[in-house]
């Protein structure tokens, strides 16, 4: 079961969970939605979401994910990241944690 992340407003989780489905603009823009692993999550806040309240971290079990997942590479921080390549079912959020 390994697990991923990814941050979101409580706003966008709520409307994820009326939907059915958690999805986000990347997924349109660039074909996935950006993840992390545990320990980039802290780097992800500071590069993307300073001065943000309101936000939430999904927990990701990606052996309930219907989507592809892969461990792509990141040449602006030179790191691997996981994508999730199609939409996250709510099913397989197993946590939300307020930032």
């Amino acid at each position: 079961m390994p697990i991923i992340y990814h941050v979101t407003t409580a706003e966008n989780w709520k409307a994820a969970k009326e939907k059915g489905f958690y999805d986000h603009p990347s997924l349109l823009a660039e074909g996935f939605i950006h993840c992390s692993q545990d320990h980039q999550v802290a780097g992800v806040l500071e590069r993307y979401f300073a001065g943000q309240s309101g936000l939430v971290k999904l927990v990701i079990d990606t052996d309930k994910l219907t989507s592809k997942f892969v461990f792509d590479w990141s040449p602006s921080t030179a790191d691997t990241f996981p994508h999730v390549y199609g939409v996250i079912d709510i099913d397989a959020v197993v946590d939300v944690i307020l930032l």
